[in-house]
């Protein structure tokens, strides 16, 4: 009979024995065993472990568990070993040196820092990827890289930063806006359609007045079709993503940054004084009427000019714990331009708050931002009603006044006005007001599962005031005249998606994103009334009910416009090892813009990578620290600058009045629009081969990369047959544009010491823009003329030609041939069946004299970026440059109207040593103004210095001096050679420039 108790203790020991015996085992298999956290000490589960065997090159991986912990089982005995830790969001971390031996099991821990997101981190729209997992062509600027200056717009702080970024503003005006685009222009359509895709902060299409450059983090740029196809229908011309400054956990700080800026013209023309002109027309017998010369020496430019005075002050309170953050920030700024009347103030607000619940599986977040804008500017309209034009061509012998202290004006005489009364007696004045509003709240469905919903309003207010008092040349003898116009602009945006996130053994990481868009936008609505005949001016545009007369023609075209837009999103990425990598993207978007047998298109990309100094061949070189090859394909589209009569049949009043039986005058109503319902997307596909490299401790790095950029479908309007059609035009797809090009980013640490420091940076890339099709079968145009600059018997001289085989900014214009017998400029003849020159030449060029004489497409960009510290000083310095184009000097050739000018209007001092005074065409459009728009330009020089040891209440504390605008080294004859190079006209500087300015800012920037 067995003895229960004994035998049960029996059995307890052999297998408490046993587990022992298999748990020794199952150690001695255990070689190497650790764990993983972060800098708090909070384990960290899904880390990546990678261990490299020196000698054979072999690789190992796996990835820590839930708890944090990891072990490596059968590595080859010797060593030695690195092991390599990763894990998105935290800087990666290596272990070397070790060796693996028999019973002795390695013990390994190691603490990631969370990675500065803005280097180690990308946002590519809907989320974020690991830099080393891209696919994509994404570039990234963060804040302390970006442009420092007088910015009215984030996108000025990115030019001469991102190879195939073009950005050509005139800076020194304060109401001016940027000229922005990306990769070439991919479209004949001008405004938003030509430039990028902006989203600040996850929310698409936000107005950039919501942000003052001081609040941002960083900004990403999305330069090929792989990255941006995700946002579909609006991204053909790039996206642009803006990452604003948040608060962090047991983070609390209080940040300051203001700036003192003065401004400074850098370059006048040299126009004639009032004792050169006088000589000038007395030398060459040529008459001035004697109510013209009071013995004046006036210098219009300066009577217009001024010192422009600048400032800008930026507040923000950023914080948090590990479960609430919070952000805060007040801007305003006021920049006063150089022109007497143009300066903008605006001031913007953004509130920020994120926090977490329901066992930390809940993130919820919610902003508000605001900005009001006040611009005053000055007239700058055709028929010489332009402060920009007056400025030069008025009389230098004439004075400000006449002694009854009335303004010194000719009314008799044609496109003639005296500059200073355009100011004082003319006022345009606009006010914007933005808010928008951002709730987003995300919820973690699984560890790797998350559901995300964000909601946004944006709203904008617009509101344009404008008079002409009774002494004003721009409303004569209507005793006064007010224009007010209000527009109110809505926009919502409901977003979600699904996104999913997880490694698998270590090896395969997997990410999709699953979403759903609706958009709805209400804008154009609004009113305006035009009013004349005051009383008297007190009251400026503030009561229009005084006037006596309401224009029935000047109500503007306001128009509601309701745009709805829906959209499914998708995105999969695929890492095998961190060294194959992939990404298929998708969306559908359907648009109320289009014609109803078009309102859907589908958007699909696909792109790969590979990350060759994984390899353990390129590894064993030791030479490269990172090689990728990448390679893209993705079609965008582009429905920007729509609205939902585009694609309608639209009737509405026209100017014509008839008076009915009862004898009441009505309104004549006519088709305005054709209706088009097959008018369909604008689709730009994109091949892009990206290649990255990194060597010498990474102080040598770079990208360079190779696109092919093909735009089908593009909208213009084309001239029909009434007799088919109820209107002389069509809006419809026929024409089609290349651009192909080649960039390269350079980053470079030539110099590094324990107390200096010297990065610099290089970024250059070339672009060529075709248009390789404007016609098909039904809609037929040899070309299209552009560029009607005007000028004294030029009627319809166009300057440039949209035509099949040449660039967007192609000139076609006449070609100077010198002077005849007589003194007077002479063209070629061109014969008008095959356009080559005939041999002649003619005072009187015709229509068919026209030839290719340029282009303003740049063939080379450039962007030179240097940063020195030493010690506490900073010195920085970014040179930009544009080159192998050209820029028609409709000003210059304004300017040189010798015989038309003489006597009634300014001249260039220059003329008496380049024209004759017997050349009645020396004013003539032709090559000869067409010059190189090649400058090279030192854009901006800081010098700063931080101190230290302040106290433990001051963080930071910075002082710092920027001059913009240093020198530029340019052959140009203009005031200066950045000239607007978007749009459908390039490269024309015709009597609208405000003058260049040189400024010198001064800053202060403490935290605590």
């Amino acid at each position: 009979m067995f003895n229960k108790p004994y035998q049960l203790k029996k059995n307890v020991l052999f297998f408490a024995l046993l587990a022992a015996g298999l748990s020794q085992a199952q150690a001695q298999q255990e070689q190497v065993k650790g764990a993983t956290q972060d800098e708090t000490g909070k384990f960290l589960s899904g880390v990546s472990i990678k261990a490299v065997h020196g000698g054979s090159g072999k690789t190992f991986t796996t990835s820590s568990s839930e708890k944090g912990l990891f072990s490596f089982k059968n590595l080859p005995e010797g060593g030695p070993y690195q092991f390599i830790f990763s894990y998105v969001g935290f800087q990666p971390d290596t272990l070397s040196g070790y060796s693996i031996h028999e019973a002795s099991p390695l013990a390994l821990s190691v603490k990631l820092r969370t990675a500065n997101t803005a280097l180690d981190e990308v946002v590519v729209g809907y989320g974020r990827v690991a830099r080393k997992d891209l696919t994509s062509s994404i570039t990234t600027i963060k804040a302390e890289d970006a442009n420092v200056g007088v910015f009215s717009s984030p996108a000025q702080m990115l030019q001469g930063k991102v190879p195939g970024l073009t950005i050509s503003t005139n800076n020194s005006n304060p109401n001016a806006r940027a000229s922005v685009s990306l990769r070439g222009a991919s479209t004949l359509r001008s405004g938003e359609a030509m430039e990028p895709y902006y989203v600040i902060d996850g929310v698409p299409g936000a107005s950039l007045t919501l942000v003052a450059p001081d609040d941002i983090a960083s900004i990403d740029i999305l330069r090929d079709a792989s990255a941006t196809a995700i946002y579909g229908s609006k991204a053909a011309n790039g996206v642009i993503i803006v990452t604003t400054k948040r608060g962090k956990s047991g983070q609390t700080s209080i940040n300051y940054n203001g700036y003192l800026a003065v401004d400074n013209v850098t370059k006048r023309y040299e126009m004639m004084t009032g004792d050169q002109y006088r000589n000038f027309v007395n030398d060459n017998n040529f008459s001035m009427e004697p109510t013209d010369d009071l013995g004046a020496n006036t210098d219009w430019q300066r009577e217009v000019e001024r010192t422009g005075i600048s400032n800008n002050h930026n507040i923000s309170l950023l914080g948090g714990t590990d479960k609430t953050q919070y952000s805060a920030s007040l801007n305003t700024l006021k920049n006063n331009g150089v022109i007497k009347g143009t300066d903008m103030g605006r001031q913007i607000g953004r509130g920020f708050v994120q926090t977490k619940a329901l066992n930390d599986r809940l993130t919820a977040s919610f902003n508000v931002n605001t900005s009001i804008t006040k611009q005053n500017d000055v007239l700058a309209l055709g028929d010489g009603l332009s402060v920009y034009d007056a400025m030069y061509y008025y009389l230098p012998v004439s004075p400000v006044r006449t002694e009854t202290g009335a303004w010194f004006e000719k009314t008799d005489r044609s496109q003639y006005v005296n500059p200073l009364s355009l100011i004082e007696e003319n006022t345009n004045f606009s006010k914007t007001k933005v808010i928008q509003a951002h709730a987003k709240v995300g919820y973690e469905i699984l560890p790797s599962l998350t559901y995300n919903i964000d909601l946004s309003m944006q709203n904008r207010q617009y509101i344009n005031s404008q008079y002409n008092t009774a002494l004003s040349m721009a409303a004569r003898n209507q005793n006064g005249k007010s224009i007010r116009a209000a527009v109110e602009d809505e926009r919502q945006v409901m977003e979600m998606n699904l996104t999913y996130d997880k490694t698998f053994g270590g090896l395969h990481k997997v990410s999709a994103l699953a979403g759903y868009s609706w958009e709805e936008n209400n804008n154009n609505d609004g009113f305006q009334l035009t009013t004349s005949d005051y009383y008297d001016d007190g009251l400026s545009y503030y009561n229009p009910g005084m006037a006596n007369v309401v224009d029935l023609l000047g109500f503007g075209n306001y128009y509601l416009s309701t745009l709805r837009m829906i959209s499914v999103y998708g995105r999969l990425n695929y890492a095998y090892d961190s060294k194959y990598l992939f990404q298929a993207t998708v969306r559908r978007d359907g648009s109320s813009a289009f014609g109803a047998n078009n309102q859907w298109a589908t958007f699909p990309s696909i792109s790969a990578a590979w990350r060759l100094s994984e390899e353990p061949l390129i590894r064993e070189m030791g030479f490269f620290d990172d090689l990728k090859l990448r390679a893209g394909y993705g079609v965008s589209g582009n429905s920007m600058g729509f609205d939902v009569f585009t694609s309608r049949q639209v009737y509405g009043a026209t100017s014509s009045f008839y008076t009915n039986a009862f004898g009441n005058d009505l309104r004549t109503l006519a088709a305005l629009r054709n209706s088009n319902p097959d008018l369909r997307w604008e689709r730009t596909g994109m091949l892009n081969l990206g290649l990255d490299f990194a060597f010498l401790n990474n102080r040598l790095s770079g990208t360079l990369e190779f696109y092919d950029k093909n735009t089908t479908d593009l909208i213009y309007d084309y001239a029909v047959s009434t007799t088919k059609y109820l209107y002389g035009s069509l809006t419809a797809n026929v024409g089609e544009i290349s651009n192909k090009g080649v960039e390269l980013t350079l980053n470079a640490t030539p110099v590094k010491s324990a107390t200096f420091t010297w990065n610099t940076g290089v970024v250059a890339s070339h672009n060529k823009n075709i248009v390789t099709r404007i016609t098909n079968q039904e809609f037929s145009t040899g070309y299209v003329d552009l560029a009607d600059l005007g000028g004294a018997g030029q009627s319809n001289a166009f300057q440039q030609r949209l035509m099949e085989g040449a660039p967007i900014g192609q000139f076609y214009t006449w070609e100077w041939a010198g002077y005849n017998e007589e003194g007077i400029s002479t063209f070629h003849v061109h014969d008008q069946q095959t356009g080559e020159r005939t041999g002649e030449t003619t005072i009187t060029p015709l229509h068919k004299d026209r030839a290719i004489t340029g282009s303003a497409q740049p063939k080379l960009t450039l962007g030179w970026n240097n940063n020195f510290t030493y010690q506490n000083f900073a010195l920085t310095g970014m040179f930009q440059g544009v080159f192998g184009h050209k820029i028609m000097n409709g000003t210059r050739a304004r300017h040189s109207n010798v015989v038309g000018n003489a006597g009634q209007k300014n001249l260039l001092a220059s003329v008496v040593d380049t024209e004759l005074a017997t050349d009645i065409n020396a004013h003539y459009l032709s090559d000869r103004y067409l010059e190189s728009g090649n400058h090279l330009r030192l854009a901006n020089l800081s010098l700063s210095y931080s101190f230290s040891n302040l106290g433990s209440q001051f963080k930071n504390v910075r002082l710092y001096a920027t001059m913009n605008n240093v020198f530029v080294l340019t052959n140009y004859k203009g005031i200066d050679p950045e000239v607007n190079l978007g749009g459908l006209t390039p490269g024309v500087d015709n009597r609208q420039t405000y003058p260049r300015t040189r400024t010198f800012m001064f800053g202060l920037n403490f935290n605590l």
